[in-house]
C-alpha cells in the first residue's frame, strides 16, 4: 500500500537505484511502467525531472520536486506504520538517506545509525561527502539530513549543533625528526609531503595557513579514507591532520606522533535536516546527538 502517489514514488526511484530498471526492480512493476509515470509527471508539470542517462540524476526542476517528495515519504512511512502495524511491506519504505563526513562515519556515526536500526528497524542509505559540501546533497534532494560543518540553516531545514571534532597533526616519529626537528614553519611545511583526503579537503590548507600564513607547494598524497589517513602517517609517507579520536590507540604504539601538541585545528559539526513534523527524524536527530557527544569535544 502506498500513500505517496505512484508518478512521485517511480521518480523518486528513478533518481535514488540510478536507472528505470533498477527503479523498476524495487517497485515490483516493468521498466516501462516507471518510463511512463515519470514521463506522465513531467508532463504535468511541464518540467524534465530527469537527466536519461547512466547513472540517471534530477534536473535543477527534478531537485526542487526531490526535496519536497522526501520528506512525504517519511511521512507516508510513519502513518502507515501507525495504521498498519502489522504490515511488513511498509518496512521497505522507510529508507533514510543522510550525508555524512568521513570521519565522522569512522569514529562515531556508525554506533549511532546500529542504535537506529535496533531499536526502530530504520535502513540506510549513507552518502559520504567533505563536511563543508555534505549540505549540498540536503539542497539537491538527495538526502534528507547532513552532519556539516555549517551553522547556518539551509531553507527548509533545522540545525542542531553537534559538538567539535578536533584535528591534530600527526607523522611517524621518523618523518617528523626528518622534516620537522625544529617545528613546523613554512619552510619545513613547503618540503614535507602532505597526506590529503581529497581535491575537497580544505583541512590540512587551513592548518598550514594558520601556521605560516602562506601559499605553499608541498608534495601531496591523496588518500580518500579517514582510517587510512592514520596509517599512511604511521608508515612514513607524509603529515596529515587527523580525528584525536582516531589517533588515541595509535600513538600508545608509538607509530606516530603529534607534531605540534600545543597547536590543533576545531572544526564544529552540526545536524541540519528537514523541517518537518516527524517523529523519524526527531529520533535520528536525538540520537546522532547523543551519540556525538561521546565522540566530539561539547
Amino acid at each position: 500500500m502506498a500513500l505517496v502517489h505512484p508518478q512521485l514514488a517511480a521518480f523518486a526511484a528513478v533518481i535514488e537505484e540510478g536507472s528505470f530498471d533498477a527503479a523498476a526492480r524495487r517497485l515490483s512493476v516493468t521498466p516501462s511502467a516507471v518510463s511512463q509515470r515519470v514521463k506522465a509527471l513531467e508532463d504535468r508539470l511541464g518540467q524534465v525531472l530527469v537527466v536519461r542517462q547512466a547513472p540517471c540524476r534530477p534536473t535543477p526542476a527534478g531537485e526542487r520536486l526531490l526535496r519536497r517528495v522526501r520528506p512525504m515519504q517519511t511521512l507516508e512511512a510513519e502513518a502507515l506504520a501507525e495504521f498498519l502495524p502489522g504490515d511488513e511491506t511498509t518496512a521497505a519504505t522507510r529508507t533514510i538517506s543522510i550525508a555524512v563526513n568521513d570521519d565522522s562515519l569512522e569514529t562515531w556515526f556508525l554506533g549511532a545509525i546500529a542504535q537506529l536500526h535496533e531499536q526502530h528497524g530504520y535502513v540506510f542509505d549513507i552518502r559520504v561527502d567533505d563536511q563543508d559540501h555534505t549540505l549540498d546533497l540536503v539542497r539537491d534532494g538527495t538526502v534528507l539530513g547532513a552532519v556539516t560543518s555549517t551553522s547556518k540553516a539551509i531553507q527548509g531545514c533545522n540545525v542542531y549543533a553537534l559538538g567539535t571534532m578536533r584535528y591534530r597533526a600527526i607523522a611517524s616519529p621518523a618523518f617528523a625528526a626528518r622534516y620537522f626537528a625544529n617545528g613546523m614553519d613554512a619552510a619545513s611545511l613547503a618540503r614535507a609531503p602532505m597526506i590529503v583526503f581529497n581535491r575537497k579537503d580544505e583541512l590540512q590548507w587551513r592548518f598550514v595557513r594558520r601556521i605560516t600564513r602562506s601559499q605553499l607547494t608541498p608534495p601531496i598524497h591523496y588518500i580518500p579514507t579517514a582510517s587510512g589517513f592514520v596509517t599512511a602517517a604511521s608508515l612514513g609517507l607524509g603529515w596529515c591532520l587527523a580525528p584525536e579520536y582516531l589517533i588515541d590507540a595509535v600513538k600508545q604504539s608509538r607509530r606516530i606522533i603529534v607534531v605540534e601538541p600545543a597547536r590543533w585545528l576545531d572544526v564544529p559539526l552540526y545536524w541540519q535536516q528537514a523541517a518537518i513534523r516527524s517523529s523519524t527524524l526527531q529520533q535520528i536527530s536525538d540520537t546522532l546527538r547523543e551519540s556525538a557527544a561521546s565522540a566530539l569535544r561539547i
